[in-house]
């Protein structure tokens, strides 16, 4: 599969050649690491395939549980908006290898920062599901305590995330210097930071990389490149692969097939050991592919063929592993069937969950805006009491 120079944590370099998987819409082609093929064949490479062989066949099985529970919870909680409970949904489905992947490479005490898609890493870091739904319900802010698992809350404003990730990262690196000078032997942490093709254009992901560089921070940036930022495809975004932007700053930068879960695992494991260990930052961009809309709002029918989605479902990250898995007799008919049973079981339970949850009382969204009374956000829940108010004389009137 050609050869991969990479260099392995503990020496400095940046990613040259690894094999190649062609381009989309225009886009440059670029050199990619993929070591399981959508025919569901295992290929090899000179570093991966050594943090492929840590992998075992119950971490397999559990890559693959993992990415059908999260697509049906996707298929739940899209039908949950389409039906008037969910204010907005923002599907996954396309991208569960990229999650589940990366997920499973990162340890307890690494620090995620997702955007507003990341259910499947909050599964894999045990983030009560019927959580993540609170926010998209309109009646929380958030959702979960990001202290609990290390995983931050979801950030809706676009790149906002990474200059916050870098800053965290930076913290850890000086709290770690501290604790080692003290003679203290916990495990070293790192942070990963996820957003998509289309944040990358934002100057916040710029900035956040140059920081990172120049501070040798221990952060992961991984891009998902899905190929649309809404209606806008990726070769409008950049006329060159989006790992290559990590060679200007100086730190590797790694394109792998994001629908691949075993490259995807294998090549997140390598960045967050070489960001553990004080080597500094990576780039990894994860070729993949959104299937659906950009969110229930959006319809995708109108600015791209089917076509390509018909080709992009023939690369699908659960057929794949499906295949390999019954090739080497690793899984059989019945754990699939329990596989289904057990996302049937998890969207029942999420659904049931979203419509008990109480919706708060609106003034409560006065009283959060500030720590202390404020009185602007005053006036303006005086207005909103007279307004109400105005509805309350109507209906006594009509009776």
């Amino acid at each position: 599969m050609g050869s991969t120079q990479l260099p392995t944590p503990g020496t400095d370099g940046i990613l040259a050649e690894v094999p190649s998987a062609g381009a989309v819409s225009g886009e440059p082609a670029a050199e990619m690491v993929q070591l399981l093929g959508p025919d569901g064949k295992l290929g090899t490479d000179p570093v991966f395939s050594d943090y492929a062989k840590r992998i075992e066949p119950e971490q397999l099985r559990r890559f693959y549980a993992d990415m059908a529970k999260i697509r049906r919870f996707d298929q739940e909680a899209t039908a949950l908006q389409r039906q008037g409970e969910l204010a907005l949904w923002v599907p996954l489905t396309g991208q569960e290898g990229a999650q589940i992947g990366s997920g499973h490479a990162s340890q307890p005490q690494d620090y995620i920062f997702p955007t507003y898609r990341e259910h499947g890493v909050a599964l894999v870091r045990n983030v009560d599901l019927a959580d993540l739904l609170r926010q998209f319900r309109g009646i929380s802010n958030g959702g979960w305590d990001p202290r609990e698992n290390n995983f931050h809350l979801y950030t809706l404003v676009l790149a906002a995330q990474t200059p916050h990730a870098v800053g965290y990262a930076m913290g850890i690196q000086r709290d770690q210097k501290l604790a080692e000078a003290s003679g203290s032997t916990e495990p070293k942490a790192a942070v990963m930071a996820y957003f998509g093709d289309g944040a990358s254009s934002e100057g916040d992901v710029h900035e956040s990389m140059v920081f990172a560089a120049s501070y040798n921070a221990p952060v992961v940036f991984f891009c998902q490149n899905n190929h649309w930022a809404i209606s806008v495809p990726s070769s409008v975004q950049t006329k060159i692969p989006l790992a290559n932007r990590a060679k200007g700053y100086g730190f590797p930068g790694i394109r792998v097939d994001g629908n691949d879960v075993i490259a995807v695992h294998a090549v997140t494991e390598w960045a967050l050991e070489h960001a553990r260990e004080g080597r500094g930052p990576v780039l990894i961009e994860a070729y993949t592919y959104r299937v659906g809309a950009h969110t229930t709002a959006d319809d995708p029918t109108k600015y791209r063929e089917s076509a390509e989605e018909t080709e992009w479902r023939s690369k699908d990250p659960l057929d794949r592993l499906e295949k390999y898995l019954r090739a080497e007799g690793l899984a059989d008919d019945a754990f699939f069937e329990q596989v289904k049973a057990d996302g049937d079981e998890l969207a029942a339970q999420v659904r049931a969950t979203t419509l008990s949850l109480e919706v708060p009382d609106i003034r409560s969204s006065f009283a959060n805006v500030y720590a202390e009374k404020h009185p602007l956000v005053d006036e303006e829940l005086a207005w909103f009491e007279e307004y109400s108010a105005g509805f309350e004389s109507d209906e006594e009137a009509a009776n």
